[in-house]
């Protein structure tokens, strides 16, 4: 809160001196709406709670709206279309024997899918913008491949950070990489969301920014920049959303099957 009051005073000395202001970080700066403090614990309802609330209506509404006709509807084609390629995506990689997980991976595509597209509407918050939203959610999925690959193996599961057909003087090299590389999952995972939306946004805020300053002659170049930003943007949108949908289900294969 602190930081967003040194932002703000910054910007109007800016433009009191008569400079033009930029300020892209500002859209990331989180609010809170209904503070709620339990000891040292910030429970507060903020900005980004407020639209993980509304992910999840919409998410539910798509879903649930429409219900089901002899001849399907659009909107129920779009829900059809959308489940067939998900499921199309885990049968090709887990086959079977990954029909347990499809409610998992299906939310987690529609979720951050979502987020993605929300951010995208002026004057929204992008919950995917942020390390915390998008490690939370890479957590799970480490977590959850992880207890999978125990139960369904024992502690055979510790074979996968072995690889097959390496000498055995190789392995005191190999080994630790590989365990340092599965645990680093959930970073890499949570990273990669989250700079491609950040980057993305701060883009597209910058160049909004060129063109309010340059005016009608000067922030046409600008402008059109901005419009392509935007097409490119809502396409990693998606893609961001399919990535983390597939590194998912690439986990569960390695904790289910074991290929290695």
């Amino acid at each position: 809160m602190a930081s967003e009051a040194a932002a703000h005073k910054a910007a109007e000395a800016a433009e009191a001196a008569g400079g033009f202001s930029i300020d892209p970080m500002h859209q990331f700066v989180i609010h809170r709406i209904i503070p709620v403090k339990i000891g040292g614990l910030d429970l507060s309802f903020t900005n980004s709670s407020l639209w993980m609330v509304i992910i999840v209506a919409l998410a539910a509404l798509f879903l649930l709206a429409g219900g089901r006709r002899v001849v399907p509807t659009r909107w129920q084609s779009l829900k059809e279309m959308t489940y067939e390629f998900i499921a199309g995506t885990m049968r090709d990689i887990l086959g079977d024997s990954g029909r347990a997980f499809f409610p998992f991976v299906f939310t987690l595509f529609i979720f951050i899918l979502l987020a993605n597209m929300l951010g995208m509407v002026p004057y929204s918050f992008t919950v995917t913008s942020h390390i915390i939203v998008t490690f939370a959610l890479a957590l799970v999925v480490f977590v959850l491949a992880t207890i999978v690959g125990f139960i369904k193996h024992g502690a055979g599961y510790l074979k996968l950070f072995v690889p097959s057909g390496v000498p055995a003087y190789m392995l005191v090299l190999l080994v630790p990489i590989e365990i340092i590389s599965y645990f680093t999952r959930p970073m890499s995972l949570s990273v990669r969301l989250f700079a491609n939306m950040m980057a993305g946004h701060t883009m597209l805020k910058v160049f909004g920014a060129f063109v309010v300053g340059l005016g009608i002659i000067g922030g046409w170049a600008p402008l059109a920049m901005m419009v392509a930003l935007s097409g490119l943007e809502v396409l990693v949108a998606f893609l961001q959303a399919y990535v983390f949908a597939v590194l998912t289900v690439i986990y569960l294969n390695d904790a289910i099957n074991m290929h290695h």
